[in-house]
């Protein structure tokens, strides 16, 4: 190749100054989630809710025997217009599953709809809810 011809070639290629296209970068500012942590914290300074301590979980009761369960939530509060904050992961599941930790929080409205539960089991499964032929009886006394 000719150095001159070389030469010329390189005289026509522009790299950066006035008139060039600039790169696009693409970059990210932490994560997503972020962004909704900030917002969220900003609306609960606004409700001058004040956070609770030691609360271990959080079950919300729905229609049909659902439950919304917080596991280690953050939870705030304020008093005077009786509001709660309830933050943290959450899954949706059957009043079956939490049935023996959760009898305590169970209201009247609960407590008929799990009889009602109890019940439509019993009545499609009428072998299993007998069941008294697998405990052997009691030989001495205690």
């Amino acid at each position: 190749m000719n150095a001159e011809k070389l030469a010329k070639l390189q005289s026509q290629v522009r790299i950066g100054g006035k008139g060039t296209p600039r790169r696009k970068v693409k970059r990210t500012n932490g994560s997503s989630m972020g962004g909704d942590d900030k917002k969220l914290a900003g609306v609960i300074k606004q409700l001058n809710v004040h956070p609770l301590s030691n609360v271990q979980e959080v079950n919300m009761f729905g229609e049909g025997g659902k439950v919304l369960h917080f596991a280690s939530p953050r939870v705030f509060a304020t008093e005077q217009p009786n509001t709660f904050v309830v933050n943290g992961p959450s899954t949706t599941k059957e009043i079956t599953e939490l049935v023996p930790g959760i009898l305590s929080q169970l209201g009247p409205d609960s407590l008929a709809s799990l009889r009602k539960l109890a019940e439509t089991y019993q009545s499609l499964n009428p072998d299993q809810a007998e069941g008294d032929d697998d405990i052997p009886d009691l030989v001495e006394n205690l």
